[in-house]
């Protein structure tokens, strides 16, 4: 699973979202401090983690999305270990943690987006790691183990706050089922360690408590739906996505059935205890990223390890009740989700965009761009490929639909789509780069006038060469046609064809 999480990563993963936490890991390696000198509308956690893996391997997409991939196969080894250890039924462990690794490292989702440069893969193998050191935790007097569950959840909730309710609930069923030890102890243990987890982020408040606040929860909270009309129904359209998915529903009904069972179950009260953290672990994350609204289906991938640990369950109580062998039970369970695995890659894959396209983009942008001039891309994974420094304001393509007084503005490393538009009329950018569903804004721009020459990469275009009078023209106030008296139909006759 982890060669072929691995193989994905490096030939077929690619996310238009994970351009800028890319971009934020480079220039962090470059020496600049998020939220103070760029805008990064997320904890910062994974884009350090990403950095440091940078400076050992180089600034390269291939060096993060194998990073990924390996720290999402090393989630699907945790929870499948804690199935094996768990398990009640000693004939039936090796099937059911094979199982819970196959609902896990086979999920569409997280093969998609667990092996790009977001830090789904960084969140999922510690939320599981802290869900197994507070499994232990309640039964050890310690410091060690509660100290470790909220370090490693509150290191999740620092590199993506999609992670948030991990720790809470962790730590109130630590306290609730605790058996060794004191429950006050192991609250302040928990503490101590999530609080270590999000020093860096304290830190940075400390130095700009503005800053970081927009970033982290004033954005969050007010602006990422700005400028998206109907966000609401896509919201909705999302999470009812899961009716038309036979993985989805494959580990919504085992894990319901190995809950269900396991609860009539009066044995196994540890066991049962566990799985019910399962549960409740996989509702919270569940309604909280329904809750941040626009969603999106990948975001639901961090309740998979703890809905596949219980499905583990599922398929056993299934399985024995019709008599069937567990070889055979896996391999319905491997078939069911392979299956369903390729059919959508080779659905959503025949005409998608991968990094192979868009280091062609980064290309030619190299080639018509001087390493001083100025360059406006939409797209981040440009400015990361060809390592052009971005202009203030331009690392994240989203941050553009806020609108905010000037002093905030800059403050914040925010540039209005308005202002952006201006500066493009007025021919500030020796090259442009914009893609496909751009279109509409190439037409409103008019780069057709701005630049003499361009080309097509689909889905991209590349705009560079600028006609000499039209920054003078929109200066002067006589934005429009350059005017031939002066003699640039001779000079650029690209431009009158």
């Amino acid at each position: 699973m982890a060669g072929a999480l691995l193989v994905y990563s490096q030939t077929h993963a690619f996310g238009w979202d994970e351009g800028y936490h890319l971009l934020a890991a480079q220039l962090i390696r470059a020496g600049k401090l998020p939220y103070l000198d760029f805008c990064f509308p997320q904890t910062p956690m994974a884009a350090y983690w990403n950095a440091a893996w940078m400076c050992i391997f180089g600034e390269s997409w291939r060096t993060v999305h194998a990073i990924a991939a390996l720290c999402t196969s090393g989630a699907a080894v945790l929870s499948a270990h804690f199935v094996f250890q768990r398990f009640p039924v000693s004939g039936w462990r090796l099937g059911c943690a094979l199982t819970a690794a196959l609902l896990i490292g086979g999920n569409t989702a997280v093969v998609q987006f667990a092996t790009a440069g977001q830090p789904y893969g960084f969140c999922l193998v510690l939320i599981v790691a802290a869900f197994n050191c507070a499994v232990l935790a309640v039964d050890r007097s310690g410091p060690l183990l509660p100290a470790s569950a909220g370090f490693l959840a509150g290191a999740a909730a620092a590199g993506s706050l999609l992670t948030a309710p991990v720790a809470p609930v962790l730590l109130i069923w630590i306290l609730l089922c605790n058996r060794s030890g004191s429950r006050l102890s192991k609250f302040a243990w928990f503490f101590a360690g999530a609080l270590i987890s999000w020093t860096p982020v304290l830190w940075l408040f400390l130095r700009g408590p503005r800053q970081v606040f927009f970033n982290v929860i004033e954005y969050m909270l007010v602006h990422r739906r700005a400028g998206w009309i109907g966000a609401t129904r896509h919201d909705f359209e999302v999470m009812a996505s899961w009716v038309d998915s036979p993985q989805a529903l494959t580990l919504g009904l085992l894990a319901a059935a190995g809950l269900f069972l396991t609860a009539r179950d009066a044995r196994n009260r540890r066991w049962r205890a566990e799985l019910h953290l399962c549960l409740w672990l996989a509702a919270a994350l569940g309604v909280y990223v329904s809750c941040a609204h626009p969603t999106f289906a990948q975001y639901y991938i961090f309740a998979a390890p703890f809905l596949a640990i219980a499905a583990s369950a599922g398929l056993y109580e299934v399985g024995s009740r019709l008599g069937s062998r567990p070889l055979w039970s896996v391999v319905a369970v491997a078939t069911l989700v392979s299956g369903g695995l390729a059919k959508r890659l080779y659905e959503e894959g025949r005409d998608d965009f991968f990094w192979r396209d868009m280091e062609a983009v980064a290309r030619k942008v190299e080639e018509v761009t001087p390493r001083h001039a100025a360059l406006l891309a939409s797209e981040e994974h440009v400015y990361f490929l060809t390592r052009h420094p971005p202009p203030p304001g331009m690392e994240v393509e989203d941050s553009h639909s806020i609108s905010l007084p000037p002093a905030d503005a800059a403050l914040l490393h925010l540039a209005p789509r308005d202002e952006l538009r201006k500066r493009t009329e007025a021919g500030e950018f020796d090259t442009v780069e914009i893609c496909e569903e751009d279109q509409e804004r190439v037409q409103a721009l008019g780069l057709g006038r701005i630049y003499a020459r361009s080309v097509e990469i689909t889905p991209c275009y590349v705009f560079w060469q600028r006609i000499g009078g039209a920054r003078r023209a929109a200066i002067a106030g006589r934005a429009g046609p350059p005017r031939v008296a002066l003699g640039f139909k001779a000079r650029y006759p690209q431009c009158f064809t």
